[in-house]
């Protein structure tokens, strides 16, 4: 942060490790819990989101604008997607936020989007699965080792009462690592397994935290009840569930329709091949 343009009236900064001290998992929940609840009723104005796939590389640029009330100001997140830098231990997201004064539209913020992506949505996640999973639901299953998935635990942790997890990731190492952490963090028993149906089988709570083009989650693998949430499927061209999962669905659930039938790879898909009504 530099204190000196606070100091005489100019945004503030917020590196990605000042963001993480102000802004708790239980805070970000609780912000999520608001903006879906302004959303759902009208209250929240979101202009449509820019997802641009580069022709240069498997790198995908967005821009996402949003305003929740005539309180706040408008706020603009601008950034990349570049999934190759997992294998280089690098977060896949990275990002930068910006926050106007909602009566002069002067900038009153610039934060680091990466830390503040990774709570909001764990914390999204979090809601719905508190939202939508059945009362009961204890076990949790995680596709994906990154930072996203071990958010996720995290998060999910706050809002049920987790006894155990299930974890897989195409790389044995990094998932065997992130279960022992996650089991030290938690209290709870993580399991590391060999395959994703084995994740999923079973769990009433499924979380796909991966940047997968082709499904890494499949309906018939999945118990009936089940809530799946999916994160990675952001874009037309990534798919983490396949359309077996929205057909068998009781209801198919999404934060924004219009959004939704447009860049959300499994609706995408369903719509195309008629197994899905209009969203």
């Amino acid at each position: 942060m530099r204190e000196d343009d606070a100091a005489d009236g100019g945004p503030l900064f917020l590196s990605g490790e000042q963001v993480r001290e102000l802004l708790d998992t239980d805070t970000a929940i609780a912000s999520q819990r608001a903006a879906f609840t302004a959303l759902g009723d009208g209250s929240a104005e979101l202009p449509g989101k820019i997802m641009h796939p580069s022709r240069f590389d498997d790198s995908v640029v967005f821009a996402y604008l949003a305003r929740l009330s005539a309180a706040t100001g408008a706020v603009a997140k601008f950034g990349s997607v570049n999934p190759g830098n997992a294998a280089a231990g690098l977060p896949t997201v990275h990002a930068v936020i910006n926050a106007l004064d909602p009566a002069t539209g002067q900038p009153v913020a610039v934060m680091d989007g990466t830390a503040v992506t990774t709570l909001r949505t764990a914390a999204a996640s979090a809601v719905a699965f508190d939202a939508l999973a059945n009362a009961d639901s204890a076990e949790l299953a995680v596709l994906g080792s990154g930072t996203q998935a071990l958010a996720h635990v995290r998060a999910v942790a706050r809002v049920r009462e987790v006894r155990s997890v299930r974890l897989w990731s195409r790389d044995p190492g990094r998932r065997a690592h992130a279960a022992r952490r996650l089991a030290a963090e938690l209290g709870v028993a993580v399991e590391a397994v060999e395959t994703a149906e084995e994740a999923v089988a079973g769990p009433a709570m499924v979380a796909a935290c991966t940047l997968s083009a082709a499904p890494v989650v499949r309906g018939e693998w999945l118990a009936p009840g089940c809530t799946v949430v999916s994160v990675g499927s952001f874009e037309p061209g990534r798919s983490e569930v396949d359309t077996e999962v929205l057909r068998r669905a009781a209801a198919v659930v999404v934060d924004d329709p219009a959004t939704a039938a447009q860049h959300a790879g499994p609706v995408v898909d369903a719509l195309r091949e008629r197994r899905l009504g209009p969203v």
